[in-house]
């Protein structure tokens, strides 16, 4: 069988930092993101006796070893454990933006890659559990089955059966609501989220106060998106994202994933904000600046961000639709 799944990204309004068990991607602390209408992954999976082995083609390119295949390898061979079958797979998979460059590639691309292989290997799952499969291979991609705004519950099971992407609300819940992307630099990052978090964890000193503060974050955001409030939101978004980041610098070896740029944006929003523009930034394990707006700013913030020198790109993301099948197959 074969089948495609286009999932987009999704950047996370209060961040996820920390897992409490790596096998099943079960994180400290909880999570909200808002799923984003421009950035996506499409895959297409086959499984068929013709494959003499796994093969994976992402943006073009084939890979045959390396951290990446085998985490897709691992990824199939879980789906092949609960289908109980055994044949190989033919996996292609094109992000329409860059990879491992702080935009949540691995969340779109897990979440994508989980639903057209369940499909593929002839599994029937619901959304919670296609979010708690996604979660085993990126612990983010548990939030990009859904779009809109998501809460990526912590769960206190052992066994991770609690611990998936609930929506709060839907795309069209707040149609005013922007995320605009700054694309600061497009090359992968030196610290891959995954190894960066575990350092974080392991040598930060101030890591306690985050896990102690984070969950707190996340019902607070939770409850200001339903209600809207867009200055509530900005400000608890920011304030969270600065945090994280904070238990990376104070790593060690510290984790920097800020560029000049990076750092020239952050000040002109805060300046831009006392001026009466009010916007807020955050950022994920990356040097990605995003900025949230309310509509009747966007054009504004736009022209004012493309006077900065370094952005390669600009992108006015609104909340994204839901993960969903295509019939039109990659190959």
């Amino acid at each position: 069988m074969k089948a495609t799944c286009q999932a987009h990204s999704n950047i996370a309004l209060t961040k996820y930092w920390g897992k409490r068990d790596k096998q099943l991607m079960l994180p400290n602390n909880g999570s909200v993101s808002m799923t984003l209408d421009k950035f996506f992954t499409q895959t297409t999976v086959a499984f068929d006796p013709k494959f003499k082995k796994d093969e994976f083609v992402l943006n073009g390119k084939t890979l045959a070893e390396g951290e990446e295949y085998s985490e897709v390898k691992g990824h199939l061979n879980l789906i092949r454990t609960m289908a109980k079958g055994k044949e190989n797979a033919k996996v292609v998979s094109n992000n329409n933006f860059p990879t491992a460059a702080g935009l949540a590639s691995s969340a779109s691309g897990l979440a994508a890659l989980s639903m057209a292989a369940a499909k593929a290997a002839g599994l029937n799952l619901n959304e919670k559990e296609l979010s708690i499969l996604s979660r085993r291979g990126s612990g983010s991609a548990s939030r990009s089955i859904r779009g809109g705004f998501v809460h990526w519950l912590k769960g206190e099971k052992s066994d991770g059966s609690d611990s998936f992407g609930d929506q709060i609300a839907s795309a069209e819940h707040w149609p005013e609501f922007r995320m605009i992307v700054n694309i600061v630099k497009t090359t992968q990052k030196k610290w891959k989220s995954r190894a960066g978090m575990a350092q974080t964890v392991a040598t930060c000193p101030y890591y306690p106060t985050w896990a102690q503060t984070a969950d707190a974050d996340t019902l607070s955001m939770r409850e200001l998106i339903l209600k809207k409030d867009f200055t509530g939101v900005g400000q608890l978004a920011e304030f969270n994202a600065l945090k994280m980041h904070a238990t990376m610098i104070t790593t060690r070896p510290s984790i920097l994933y800020w560029q000049p740029t990076t750092v020239e944006l952050m000040h002109n929003l805060m300046a831009w904000r006392d001026e009466g523009l009010e916007s807020y930034f955050t950022m994920d394990a990356g040097p990605q600046v995003k900025v949230m707006c309310l509509e009747k700013n966007e054009k504004k913030l736009v022209s004012k961000l493309k006077e900065i020198q370094g952005l390669e790109k600009i992108e006015v993301c609104k909340a994204g639709p839901d993960a969903k099948f295509l019939d039109k197959h990659l190959f």
